[in-house]
């Protein structure tokens, strides 16, 4: 039985640059999946495509190549609804991407609401619950610019789970936070890992992989360079990219 939640058969993306016309291969053939429950952590070094691929698999930027399924259907083909697939597989970004004129009840309640998965009350009693979740129910009245970055991740998140997804991809969510509010974020982000919920995490966190992932990913160049356990890619990785970037990226 295949339980796979997303397949990535020989995923490739090309930029072309503005200024010179010429292409820029950022990934170059990413065959991978993800299974339900499944916690996957994507490392590697700044430009290696780590999030252009995460950003693929919903297709907030198009493939120029390669098929990705998710729940068995082809979001990649032309008659594929990608908006129907993105209620399901949510992500949450580095920068919140709160809505700054709505409270954070509104934040979490518009999409329910406005498509129509839930009638306002429904949505208002799932914003609290979630709220309390991330241990942010004090503030679901509150206005985002009020709100720390830590608090404002969690709140995306929060607002991530209100559309009940199937799969959570996570865009480096600790990297543009002081370096005491990081905690807090990770720490809802392991109780949502340990409650069962399937998710990529592009992280720069050695530390949160490995306690938390199942899989890892090592990208370099555009490529799955190395694949593992945590236990094999951090402390018995293979090649000697991944050697180079462990021991530079583990002895800070």
């Amino acid at each position: 039985m295949n339980d796979m939640i997303i397949e990535v058969k020989d995923l490739h993306k090309t930029f072309i640059r503005k200024d010179t016309g010429t292409e820029l291969k950022v990934l170059q053939g990413i065959s991978t999946g993800i299974r339900k429950g499944e916690k996957i952590a994507v490392i590697g070094p700044s430009g290696s495509g780590k999030s252009t691929f995460l950003r693929c698999l919903n297709r907030m930027e198009e493939p120029t190549s390669g098929v990705i399924t998710f729940n068995g259907e082809d979001i990649t083909s032309p008659k594929c609804d990608i908006n129907l697939v993105r209620r399901k597989m949510c992500m949450v970004f580095q920068h919140f991407h709160l809505f700054p004129h709505l409270t954070v009840r509104k934040n979490l309640t518009l999409a329910p609401v406005d498509l129509k998965l839930m009638t306002q009350d429904e949505a208002d009693a799932r914003a609290h619950e979630l709220l309390s979740r991330v241990g942010l129910a004090d503030k679901i009245d509150e206005w985002p610019d009020r709100l720390s970055g830590g608090q404002k991740q969690r709140v995306a998140i929060a607002r991530a789970l209100a559309m009940n997804p199937d799969v959570l991809l996570f865009d480096e969510p600790t990297s543009a936070l002081d370096p005491e509010m990081i905690g807090e974020v990770l720490d809802v982000m392991k109780e949502l890992a340990d409650s069962g919920m399937t998710m990529y995490l592009v992280t720069h966190e050695m530390g949160f992989a490995h306690q938390v992932a199942d899989r890892i990913l090592f990208i370099d160049k555009g490529i799955i360079s190395e694949e593992g356990t945590p236990d094999e890619v951090f402390d018995h990785p293979k090649q000697p990219r991944t050697i180079e970037f462990l021991s530079k990226v583990l002895r800070r």
